[in-house]
């Protein structure tokens, strides 16, 4: 039971992803965009470290099995509904450039679905039972990734 409870957890799932960009990529490697992959892995980093540090301050939870206790919208939050994931999308997008970028073309795009059905959809919920006006007028005005 506990390997499925870590299912519960985004950074396991974005491991899973970048475990089989890595696979694919000895499979049939391909480095000539590594380069570009090392600056967007760098780039989702600093995207997450930007997005936990305006969560942090409001005092709003990391946690993505827990009911969120603040409804950020400024700083990234402005600009993304989900800057974290978006990082993690932009880390794994990094990573496939790395090791073989042509699995970008169904990884990226597999992990965002995966993360939008379990994670981001239950946080919207949660977000718009517990302040519905506040929520409305955000997600009006801000992409839930981009």
């Amino acid at each position: 039971m506990g390997g499925l409870r870590a299912l519960d957890l985004p950074p396991v799932w974005l491991a899973l992803f970048a475990l089989a960009a890595w696979g694919l990529g000895r499979l049939a490697p391909y480095t000539a965009l590594a380069p570009i992959g090392w600056g967007l892995v760098a780039l989702g980093a600093a995207l997450m470290i930007a997005a936990a540090w305006t969560m942090t301050r409001r005092g709003a939870t990391l946690h993505p099995g827990r009911p969120p206790t603040a409804l950020v919208t400024h700083g990234v939050y402005a600009r993304s509904r989900n800057p974290i994931y978006l990082a993690d999308a932009i880390i794994l997008a990094g990573l496939c450039l790395i090791w073989q970028p042509l699995a970008a073309l169904v990884l990226v795009p597999a992990f965002a679905a995966v993360i939008t059905r379990r994670f981001i959809r239950r946080e919207e919920a949660w977000l718009a039972a517990r302040d519905p006006d506040a929520f409305a007028a955000w997600a009006a005005r801000t992409r839930r990734w981009l």
